[in-house]
């Protein structure tokens, strides 16, 4: 009986902690998707000014396709309502990635 009462103990206490590494997780998680986030509105800010400068100094600008797909602003709420379109689906049994949702 005082096994059964410490195996029941020692359970709880190993779920608590559980529960406590996932929410720990979970925040940095939400941390690192705020931190992409920012960098990525940063770095399409960055390369917007570049195109300025470059088209003050009058260089001649490539067409590229990639460039312009890095230059489009990224809306975080585009962001996480891909993110939540996903957890739907892995929770209906079928988990596909796809690409960032950006508009222009």
């Amino acid at each position: 009986m005082i096994v059964s009462l410490e195996a029941i103990f020692l359970s709880t206490f190993v779920l608590i902690s559980q529960n406590r590494l996932s929410a720990e997780a979970e925040r940095r998680a939400d941390l690192d998707l705020h931190i992409g986030l920012l960098t990525e509105h940063e770095l399409t800010r960055a390369l917007h000014m570049l195109d300025a400068i470059q088209d003050k100094l009058g260089i001649e600008n490539d067409a590229d396709s990639e460039l312009a797909d890095l230059e489009m602003e990224t809306k975080p709420e585009d962001v996480l309502a891909e993110i939540e379109r996903l957890q739907q689906r892995a929770y209906g049994g079928e988990l596909t990635l796809t690409h960032k949702s950006a508009t222009p």
